[in-house]
């Protein structure tokens, strides 16, 4: 192990995560101040496995922040008026205005990962999907919104766990659902929709980050150094946004291939 993976670890694990993530927080109350006074558009979806850990990484993200200018998106089962109209209508509305920072906990992506595994959606639904959302999200880019699409990857065993904990945790409980309960079984389907989905979506004007989330606590703070290193504000403290490597990357095609996320 490298030093750099020696360091990152060792702050994820003990006394130091508190710190630091006290100090990202920080980051991330000054870049809200410039993101209002500039009426900038900020959008970020999360996207992973059950259990991946989306709600607290989100939930580390918005904890300072102000609850007028900062909104979390998490989407139920669409209505049958809904499951009638075009795909993006539901979302649109959600879209963030000027001075706005919107977080997707799951978003569009729902039709290539959960929708496409449970046959919850037809082949021909799937296909118009993927084919139209580079369009789509090419028109969002167009039109100001800064968009940021992150995956969070763990490996089946850590699942498993998470799933498990789910079930004898008194205050986890509304986390478990029917889907839940079938993410072990499917577990090769969603990899394969995982891999379609990060290969036909991805594009130079909304790239995937991975994410490898087995350790909440590096995931966390990763994500949100990477985050914070690609937006614009005064004032940042640039020796503390260094993402590691190993644990927050941008999407490649190699990247299934190598190994770096779980098969």
């Amino acid at each position: 192990m490298s030093k750099h993976h020696t360091k990152h670890h060792a702050t994820a694990s003990d006394a130091g995560y508190g710190k630091t993530l006290h100090a990202l927080q920080i980051e991330l109350v000054k870049f809200q101040k410039h993101l209002i006074a500039h009426g900038d558009r900020i959008l970020i979806l999360l996207e992973g496995r059950d259990g991946a850990g989306k709600d607290g990484t989100i939930k580390r993200i918005v904890e300072h922040l102000s609850p007028r200018e900062t909104r979390v998106v998490a989407l139920g089962k669409p209505s049958s008026r809904a499951e009638s109209a075009w795909y993006f209508q539901r979302y649109v509305p959600h879209l963030p205005v000027a001075g706005e920072f919107v977080l997707f906990n799951r978003s569009w992506y729902n039709r290539a990962g959960v929708e496409w595994v449970m046959d919850f959606c037809t082949e021909a639904q799937y296909e118009e999907f993927i084919e139209t959302v580079p369009v789509f999200e090419q028109m969002l880019v167009r039109s100001g919104i800064q968009l940021f699409k992150y995956y969070l990857d763990i490996d089946k065993a850590e699942q498993k766990q998470r799933l498990k904990d789910r079930l004898t945790d008194p205050l986890k409980q509304w986390k478990m659902s029917p889907i839940d309960a079938a993410a072990q079984k499917h577990w090769k389907a969603y990899s394969s929709a995982r891999n379609a989905m990060l290969a036909r979506t991805h594009s130079a004007v909304a790239p995937w980050t991975v994410v490898r989330a087995n350790d909440k606590k590096r995931a966390r703070l990763g994500l949100i150094m990477d985050l914070l290193a690609r937006l614009d504000y005064k004032g940042r403290d640039h020796a503390l946004l260094c993402p590691d490597p190993g644990i927050v990357f941008a999407y490649t095609s190699q990247t299934v291939d190598s190994g770096a996320i779980a098969p």
